[in-house]
């Protein structure tokens, strides 16, 4: 029996293409899953309805995604990452055939994808109504059955709906790319070419130089820091959990000695996986 890879869905949206892309890269024959949210892609895993599951984390227009950063963190069972892969992503204006731009009165779509095209919006429809969708997929297929209204989506999409393009290339900024992480009950085995995503606090706030301190066990040893950024804990203003991206593996020695110093300071500590680095083919 083939693996399953549950992705947020349903078919057409940019997470099932990033699954058909990695499926498609690893050169693996997973069947795909779609689930109807992003946590529920982690879900999935978790219960064993998936082998893996693809979530993504950021975009090159409105940055993190905030759903699968707090999976990660506050998952009672860490899922650790195994894999990441980037996509190219390309925003087009689709609605049922025959309808013409001067008739749409309402523009719907996840709230991503909306936010990503805010300025075609505000120039090409000032007036028109903003609705959400659960993902851009459902929107294009609900716009099929309506006179008045277009959805933000892609071609396939378009394709499996019978959606009609009157706009494309319609994301405020080109490149537009996603970044997403394929999480598992395992990580990856070391390859020479890695990355390691980690999330920690700090049990005093207050405390001058702790993330400097942190920082500075992984700049002491030669250890990159591709990305830093931080979220509230959940538990009380002001208190933040640090997410940072390195480079190399877990177990690589120095970065593993690194971990240990880092973690002894800190009042929670995880560490989210360690992975190939994408390299586009």
């Amino acid at each position: 029996m083939s693996e399953r890879l549950s992705y947020f869905g349903p078919p057409g949206t940019n997470s099932e293409e990033a699954a058909i892309k990695y499926r498609d890269r690893s050169g693996r024959d997973y069947t795909l899953v779609p689930v109807l949210t992003i946590t529920g892609v982690g879900m999935a895993v978790d219960s064993g309805m998936a082998e893996e599951g693809i979530m993504p984390v950021e975009n090159s227009l409105e940055g993190a995604i905030a759903e699968t950063l707090d999976f990660l963190i506050h998952s009672p069972h860490p899922i650790p990452i195994c894999a990441e892969v980037v996509t190219l992503i390309d925003h087009y204006l689709l609605a049922k055939p025959g309808v013409q731009s001067d008739q749409v009165r309402v523009i719907t779509s996840i709230p991503t994808a909306l936010a990503q095209c805010r300025g075609f919006v505000e120039r090409c429809f000032p007036k028109a109504r903003i609705e959400a969708a659960l993902s851009t997929a459902a929107a294009v297929e609900e716009v099929i059955s309506r006179a008045d209204a277009a959805a933000i989506g892609n071609l396939r999409a378009a394709e499996l709906y019978g959606a009609e393009v009157l706009a494309r290339g319609i994301q405020d900024r080109s490149p537009n790319h996603t970044r997403f992480l394929v999480v598992a009950a395992e990580d990856h085995p070391a390859t020479g070419d890695d990355k390691t995503s980690l999330a920690f606090a700090f049990a005093n706030e207050d405390r001058p130089g702790q993330l400097v301190g942190a920082l500075q066990e992984f700049s002491s040893r030669g250890i990159n820091l591709s990305k830093i950024e931080s979220r509230p804990s959940k538990e009380r203003l002001g208190t933040y959990i640090f997410l940072v991206d390195l480079v190399g593996h877990r177990t690589d020695l120095s970065l593993a000695e690194a971990l240990v110093a880092v973690e002894a300071n800190c009042s929670f500590f995880r560490v989210l996986g360690s992975y190939p680095r994408y390299r586009e083919a």
